[in-house]
């Protein structure tokens, strides 16, 4: 009898634990404050009784887990969600694979809480198939406030004329300008800066999102272009592969004044136990400060057959838009979440700052998808004037042949 009572009471519990559904979320999120932040978002989904199923891709870019999800997809066994942004959800979208989760945005009032730009990337043919996590803000320079003080600069330029003034006096102080890897996506993330301070953000629009060719042939972009050559005079000659990080150390350590790089960059200056306004500078880049390029990781969700996979589908879409899940993922990540409505008591400076400028760009029209980190146009276009751009950065090529091959570049499909 005591035997079959634990068997009994065994069975109770082991029926008390189960799940309605697993949920398979295939993501790139493996370092420290990610994974922390995929594990809350486990606990929640947990909490709402449904199973989670973690598919970690190592690979901070993204282009293992892509491969991963196209071979699933391809076999028939496509994971309830994949980490996917930007253009590459409508891609998806065309393929016939993403689920509609309206149901799940509806409840939560996704249209009025997000930004029109912002939603119009969820969705596919007017039908939500995508969740959005977190927002990065892409045109940031990151400054050390000790470097500019014995150069005597006060403070970080808002212009490109300043910055360069600024610049020399670094130079001449002994330490580096601009601290900066050579990898072409860090080439292009200055680049995007500079297209936007340069000439805006309607001709950022047109050129880099539109790709319109009037704007890409035009004397503005000839003068984007001058513009990046001034900039790589003050760029050291080690720079060449270097890691962003390693840049970004670079600053932290006193070694150069300013660096060109989205907020993911805040994290390392924080980890290092730096306080923004104190040891750590951060501002728009010159010519922006009225803009904002923005670069957001979303999970698009797959078509599933069964009810219960369904259901767990629009729980987790519904659990990432999530006020908890958005304060703790993106206290972790260095972003700010994608909804409005977050308290922002945790959050520091350089954060709330991205916050106003968000909500003030999104309502003047000057809120842009980040062409360098792929929320602007398909890859294969983006690849082809990446390409353009670094091998500006790494030649004599001139301003008008740049312009020229960017043209070019741009019509590849």
């Amino acid at each position: 009898m005591k035997l079959k009572s634990i068997v009994l009471a065994t069975s109770v519990v082991l029926a008390s634990n189960a799940f309605a559904a697993d949920v398979e979320v295939l993501h790139y999120w493996t370092s420290g404050g990610e994974a922390k932040s995929v594990a809350e978002l486990k606990k929640i989904m947990q909490a709402k009784g449904f199973g989670w199923k973690d598919f970690a891709v190592a690979g901070g870019a993204g282009e293992n887990a892509m491969t991963a999800v196209k071979a699933r997809v391809m076999s028939g066994n496509a994971p309830t969600a994949a980490q996917i942004k930007g253009p590459s959800i409508q891609e998806w979208g065309a393929e016939g694979t993403l689920a509609n989760i309206d149901e799940a945005a509806k409840d939560g009032k996704w249209d009025a809480i997000l930004p029109k730009v912002v939603s119009d990337v969820m969705k596919y043919k007017g039908h939500y198939v995508a969740a959005p996590v977190n927002v990065h803000r892409v045109n940031w320079v990151w400054a050390n406030p000790e470097v500019l003080k014995k150069a005597g600069v006060d403070g970080v330029p808002t212009t490109w004329d300043a910055f360069f003034v600024a610049a020399d006096k670094i130079q001449k102080s002994g330490a580096i300008a601009i601290a900066h890897g050579g990898q072409p996506w860090q080439d292009a993330t200055i680049f995007e800066s500079v297209v936007l301070g340069v000439g805006g953000a309607q001709f950022y629009d047109k050129s880099l999102v539109k790709l319109d060719q009037a704007s890409l042939t035009s004397p503005t972009m000839v003068k984007v272009f001058d513009t990046m050559a001034k900039i790589k005079t003050y760029i050291d000659k080690d720079a060449a592969g270097r890691e962003w990080n390693l840049a970004t150390a670079m600053v932290i350590n006193g070694k150069a004044g300013f660096q060109f790089m989205g907020d993911w960059a805040k994290g390392e200056f924080t980890a290092a136990g730096k306080v923004p306004g104190k040891d750590f500078l951060c501002a728009a880049a010159p010519g922006t400060e009225k803009s904002y390029t923005f670069n957001i990781d979303s999970f698009a969700m797959f078509n599933q057959k069964a009810a219960d996979a369904k259901k767990g589908q629009l729980a987790l879409a519904t659990s990432i838009m999530s006020p908890e899940f958005q304060e703790v993922f993106n206290l972790n990540k260095g972003s700010i979440p994608v909804r409005p409505d977050v308290p922002r008591g945790k959050f520091d400076a350089c954060a709330t700052k991205s916050m106003d400028d968000m909500a003030a760009s999104s309502k003047a029209g000057s809120l842009e998808p980040s062409f360098a980190h792929g929320m602007a146009v398909h890859s294969a276009t983006q690849g082809a004037i990446t390409d353009v751009i670094a091998k500006f950065m790494n030649s004599n090529m001139s301003s008008k042949d740049a312009v020229a091959a960017l043209a070019k570049a741009a019509k590849t499909k």
